[in-house]
C-alpha cells in the first residue's frame, strides 16, 4: 500500500459516485461490515499535509459513512479502492474497501 495522495484518493473515490458500489469497512475489530451495497452520491476525503486522512461517503440521498484515521491506498487488479489507517507500530486500526462488485465472503 502506499501512503494517501489525498488528490489522488478523492478522484478514486468520486469514480464510485453515481452508481451502486460495495462497501467492506472493519475499526479495530469491533466493527465489521462486509458487501454493504449503497447508491454512492457524493464521495469526499479530507486531511492535511502526511494525514491521516477521513473519508466520507454519502450514499441514497440521506446517510454518511465516515471513517476516520486513514493512512494509506492501494487500488487492486479488480479496480477496487482499499483503504486502510495504520497506526505508528504498522498495525492495521481501519479498513474501509469499496469495490463495483460484491467482496469475497
Amino acid at each position: 500500500m502506499k501512503k494517501i495522495d489525498r488528490m489522488q484518493v478523492e478522484a478514486e473515490l468520486r469514480k464510485f459516485a453515481g452508481g451502486p458500489a460495495f462497501i467492506h469497512s472493519e475499526a479495530t475489530s469491533y466493527v465489521f461490515v462486509r458487501n454493504f451495497k449503497v447508491e454512492v452520491t457524493d464521495a469526499f476525503i479530507a486531511g492535511e499535509g502526511n494525514g491521516p486522512y477521513r473519508a466520507a461517503l454519502r450514499f441514497d440521498g440521506h446517510g454518511w459513512l465516515r471513517m476516520e484515521s486513514l493512512t494509506h491506498y492501494e487500488i487492486d487488479d479488480q479496480g477496487r479502492l482499499l483503504l486502510a489507517g495504520f497506526d505508528d507500530r504498522g498495525r492495521m486500526d481501519v479498513a474501509l474497501h469499496l469495490g463495483k462488485e460484491p467482496f469475497p465472503e
